[in-house]
């Protein structure tokens, strides 16, 4: 089988689902037991079982493409927690045996924010993402697609950086400071993803979910449940529409209570994919919302046999199909890969 022709033909695929060019379409992800072991925590004595974990998962991938006619793009995946930006700025890191880690607060004050410098790229925490990535790469080779480490918002990263309760307050009495530290936040940021995309291409696996991106920037936008739509409008919608412009589209997540907002993420330009990740009903609402707005990929799917699942007329979703088996994987590929994708 030419596997390489087969992976040109579902970016093909991924890139008219997205850039809705072509008439609706679905797209499908068959999750399968794929025999890997429990992934290592992403922490900094874990790099060498991190990097092969990674690559088995990408060997497994690879060898699917043989036998499972979904729309799953192989990919590297040096997979992080949300800590690694806050961690280049001086947050502490805290590890957890059992979870992903995460960032403790250096700041507490608007006052303190002028004086926080803007770190390097090189910065350590950054630093060991880039090894990873540059070890898979060496493995795979330039053709390799790459998974984005986790990224959220710089909005969201200054709530790592500020501690929280007193951050939200500063958005009301002190949102300069606020405005500054995002700031901040996105020049690293942005000067990470720009070395990023220089080293490994500029398509990629979003981190959060893994749909495939032929183009863009993807992140996670999970503060704004906790405000309204000026304040949404006011401090988050800019940079979103910055790093939209930027990099040529986005995808976003969201698993806020943040309903409120969703007539106002039209205002994104180039909004490329809609993960809303709630209870079910949410969803459902989110699904006919949003049906001829922009394709989206939600954390429920539908119930029961995924062959069965129905979607509103018009939309575009990437459909998420767990399988109990090969045999199912197989299956399930065959039943809904007839459909409209």
């Amino acid at each position: 089988m030419d596997v390489t022709g087969t992976i040109e033909q579902r970016k093909g695929r991924w890139q008219r689902f997205l850039d809705q060019d072509a008439p609706p379409q679905h797209m499908l992800l068959v999750r399968h037991d794929a025999g890997l072991p429990s992934r290592p925590l992403p922490h900094p004595d874990n790099i060498e079982d991190r990097v092969e974990w990674a690559w088995g998962k990408y060997q497994k991938q690879i060898e699917a493409v043989g036998w499972l006619n979904d729309d799953t793009i192989p990919h590297l995946d040096p997979y992080t927690g949300t800590e690694i930006f806050a961690a280049a700025f001086g947050c502490s890191v805290h590890r957890p045996d059992d979870s992903n880690p995460f960032a403790l607060p250096r700041i507490h004050d608007a006052s303190e924010v002028a004086g926080l410098d803007v770190p390097q790229i090189t910065a350590e925490s950054l630093a060991q993402v880039f090894g990873i990535a540059d070890e898979l790469r060496r493995r795979a080779g330039p053709e390799a697609v790459m998974r984005l480490p986790d990224i959220q918002s710089p909005m969201d990263i200054a709530a790592l950086i500020w501690e929280k309760s007193s951050y939200f307050v500063a958005m009301i009495e002190s949102p300069d400071a606020v405005r500054e530290l995002a700031a901040k936040v996105r020049q690293l940021m942005t000067g990470f993803l720009d070395e990023w995309f220089a080293r490994y291409g500029t398509d990629f696996v979003a981190h959060y979910p893994d749909y495939y991106m032929p183009a863009g920037i993807t992140l996670s936008e999970d503060e704004i449940g906790a405000v309204n739509g000026d304040m949404f409008a006011e401090l988050f919608l800019p940079e979103l529409v910055e790093l939209s412009q930027r990099y040529g589209g986005l995808g976003m997540h969201c698993c806020a209570d943040a309903r409120h907002h969703w007539e106002g993420w039209g205002q994104i330009p180039d909004l490329r994919l809609l993960n809303v990740a709630h209870k079910p009903h949410v969803v459902e609402e989110a699904y006919d919302f949003f049906a001829d707005r922009v394709p989206q990929m939600h954390s429920w799917c539908g119930d029961g046999d995924p062959a069965s699942w129905q979607y509103p007329e018009g939309s575009r979703v990437v459909i998420s199909a767990p399988a109990d088996s090969a045999e199912d994987a197989r299956r399930l590929a065959d039943e809904i890969g007839s459909g409209p994708r």
